[in-house]
């Protein structure tokens, strides 16, 4: 499981013209599951996404969580994470779950993440043709792989 992840100021997921899922402060994450994940990725990484001390504290240092301030939570699936582009220049898709798989991780994490927040988590329309907007704050972002634990 891949996820991208940017702080942000504001972000949105439209889809057919209709804001579906909107955010002020906090973490836009881009998520990307391959069909050898399975829960204990999804647990691994809410923990870390959650967790991960990214937002500054008074003293303007990246301290606090998003736990901390208190911010919120846009997730948004996004198979293409799972690209590769060793041959030509088509990328190949192959290593990403197929629906079936990924829909259940997919709704898991949202699950997961709205019981460890306290609180809804917005999310996209999972295999939808999907407009992200954001204002990335600082810019931050930082990518994490769950089979590539750093």
């Amino acid at each position: 499981m891949r996820l991208v992840i940017q702080r942000v100021s504001q972000a949105s997921v439209t889809v057919d013209q209709q804001i579906i899922g909107q955010i002020a402060s906090g973490l836009l994450v881009l998520l990307g599951i391959e069909h050898e994940d399975s829960e204990e990725d999804v647990d691994w990484l809410i923990q870390k996404t959650l967790q991960m001390r990214i937002f500054s504290d008074q003293e303007g240092k990246m301290n606090c969580s998003l736990q901390d301030i208190d911010g919120e939570l846009l997730i948004v699936s996004q198979f293409t994470l799972h690209a590769s582009t060793k041959k030509g220049n088509r990328p190949s898709f192959i290593a990403a779950a197929r629906p079936e798989q990924a829909i259940p991780l997919y709704e898991s994490f949202i699950r997961k993440a709205q019981v460890a927040l306290g609180k809804s988590v917005q999310c996209g329309a999972f295999g939808a043709d999907m407009k992200v907007a954001l204002v990335n704050d600082g810019p931050v972002t930082i990518t994490i792989d769950s089979k590539n634990k750093e």
